[in-house]
């Protein structure tokens, strides 16, 4: 009886581990068993992975190979399998093909922004463009007393405010015989050379647009022909505005 008295959970004593004396609260926590425990478990399970290891490269064959060896790679210390070829990377006809879909692109943009330049220019007749060159036009006389005496107004018989004008410079019998149509008010034309040279504004970013369009189908055009294997010689560096010229070996056709 009194050895299972001593045996009953409920009489035992609690024994508990001791914590860090006073003197040595500096060193932090006092290890338990638990923490030992768990620290010497740790220890052990890697000894035994390097003896393991280290048994496995003794007995390693030299001659030994299996595939997995060139068809994996290591990715931050782990082994990944590696992609195959065809997944990795396309084929240079692929490439070629890839190629001349993107030179058709470019080359269908380019011509529809050159058409749309055409219609532009063709309302606007660049008439009183800032770039346009200037027109000279020269009248002949017979002696120096009629170019002293020569009036411009009259011999193209219009209004001296009408002279300047390179465009809509009406006679004086069209004046006199016609209305004026049109804005006549001076804000009305202001208001309306204003839209003019809007218009010539984004005529001109067109124009930029379709050389920039060029030179990116040139350059493409030229990546595509050193594709091939036929020897060849830079002849001219690739610039910002033009691609580069190569010059290539002259081959009989046969």
């Amino acid at each position: 009886m009194s050895s299972f008295r001593k045996a009953l959970k409920s009489r035992q004593k609690n024994h508990h581990e001791r914590s860090q004396p006073v003197f040595r609260k500096n060193l932090g926590l006092l290890e338990k068993k638990k923490d030992y425990k768990l620290r010497a478990d740790d220890y052990h399970k890697k000894q035994n992975t390097l003896a393991a290891l280290r048994k496995k490269a003794q007995d390693k064959n030299p001659d030994e190979f299996y595939f997995n060896m060139i068809s994996s790679q290591l990715q931050d210390g782990v082994h990944v399998a590696k992609k195959p070829k065809e997944e990795e990377e396309t084929t240079e006809e692929q490439k070629k093909v890839m190629r001349t879909q993107d030179i058709k692109y470019v080359e269908m943009k380019r011509v529809a922004e050159a058409k749309k330049i055409e219609r532009m220019k063709g309302g606007l007749h660049l008439l009183d463009a800032d770039s346009k060159q200037k027109n000279k036009h020269t009248f002949f006389v017979d002696s120096k007393k009629e170019v002293q005496s020569f009036d411009l107004a009259k011999h193209l018989n219009t209004v001296p405010e009408l002279v300047d004008r390179v465009f809509n410079r009406p006679t004086l019998k069209t004046l006199e015989t016609k209305s004026i149509q049109g804005a006549v008010e001076p804000h009305d034309v202001q208001k309306l050379a204003r839209q003019r040279m809007h218009e010539y504004k984004i005529l001109s970013q067109r124009i930029d647009r379709e050389k920039k369009m060029f030179v990116i189908s040139q350059k493409i055009q030229t990546r595509k022909d050193i594709q091939d294997k036929t020897k060849k010689v830079k002849v001219k560096k690739e610039t910002p505005n033009a691609a580069a010229i190569y010059k290539f070996e002259a081959k009989r056709k046969r």
